[in-house]
C-alpha cells in the first residue's frame, strides 16, 4: 500500500506533457484609436496679482487692494462667487546685491485667483477688464468640455470598432476568422486645452491676451467677435487581443 502511495504521488510531480498540457490559444493582438473634435464649453483662468514696496505692509495692503478690485470687477461681469477662487499667495523679500542678506531691499506679495467661465463669449471682455482692475499677470487660460465622459465614450466606442476592423482586415489576410475578444485595456488623453506661464515668465498683460488669441484659433469669427476657441480633441486609444476561428 505504501509503495502504491508512493507511485501515485510520483506520477503527480511530474509535469504534464504537451499532449495533456492546454494550448495557448491562437489570438490577434491589434490596437485602435479615435479622435474626437469638441467646442469647449467651459474655460479656467489662473490670474495673478503681484505688488512690490519697501516696507512689507504696504506691498501687501496694495496687493489686497488689487485683488479686491479684480474680484469686484467679476462680480459686475456676473461671474458667480463658487467660480472664483484665490488659491495662491506668496511673500518675496529681495535683497541688494552689494550688501549682505541681512534687510530686505523691497517685499514682492503674489496673489492668484481661478476663475471659471461658462459663457465661452465672456473672455476677452473679461481678460481686458481684469487686467485693468489690479491683474498683472495671466498666467493659463484653459479650455475644456464639459462633457467629457460623453466625448470619451464616444471615442472608446470609435476606437473598438477601429480595432475590430483591423482584427477582421488581419484574419481575412491570413484565411481565418476573428473570434471572441480575450482581453482589452483603454487609454484616454485631451480634452482640454491650455495657454499660460507661471510668474516671471514674460508673458503678461496684452502680450499675453495677444498670443491666447493667436492659439485659440485667431481671426475675426463669424458673429464679428475677434477671438476664435476653436476645437479640443478627445482621444481614446484600444489594444485587443481576439481568438483565432
Amino acid at each position: 500500500m505504501i509503495h502504491r502511495f508512493l507511485i501515485a504521488a510520483a506520477l503527480l510531480a511530474l509535469p504534464l506533457s504537451p499532449a495533456f498540457a492546454e494550448s495557448e490559444p491562437r489570438s490577434i493582438n491589434v490596437s485602435g484609436s479615435a479622435e474626437v473634435k469638441v467646442v469647449p464649453d467651459l474655460i479656467l483662468l489662473d490670474v495673478g496679482v503681484e505688488s512690490r514696496h519697501a516696507q512689507l505692509d504696504q506691498a501687501k495692503r496694495s496687493n489686497d487692494e488689487n485683488v479686491a478690485k479684480a474680484l469686484a470687477f467679476l462680480k459686475r461681469s456676473g461671474v458667480p462667487d463658487r467660480d472664483v477662487q484665490t488659491d495662491f499667495i506668496s511673500i518675496e523679500p529681495t535683497y541688494h546685491s552689494d550688501y549682505s542678506f541681512t534687510k530686505p531691499q523691497i517685499y514682492i506679495v503674489r496673489k492668484s485667483i481661478g476663475i471659471k467661465l461658462s459663457r465661452i463669449g465672456d473672455l476677452e471682455n473679461v481678460l481686458t477688464g481684469l487686467l485693468s482692475s489690479g491683474v498683472q499677470y495671466i498666467h493659463g487660460i484653459e479650455f475644456r468640455t464639459s462633457q467629457l465622459r460623453k466625448h470619451r465614450d464616444a471615442a472608446r466606442a470609435l476606437a473598438v470598432q477601429a480595432a475590430k476592423e483591423k482584427a477582421d482586415a488581419l484574419a481575412a489576410e491570413l484565411g481565418v476568422r476573428r473570434g471572441p475578444a480575450l482581453n482589452v485595456s483603454e487609454s484616454y488623453s485631451g480634452g482640454w486645452w491650455r495657454s499660460g506661464s507661471r510668474w516671471g515668465g514674460g508673458m503678461s498683460g496684452g502680450q499675453m491676451v495677444q498670443n491666447v488669441m493667436q492659439n485659440s484659433g485667431g481671426g475675426e469669427a463669424s458673429d464679428g467677435e475677434t477671438l476664435s476657441v476653436g476645437q479640443i480633441s478627445v482621444t481614446a486609444s484600444v489594444s485587443a487581443s481576439f481568438a483565432i476561428e
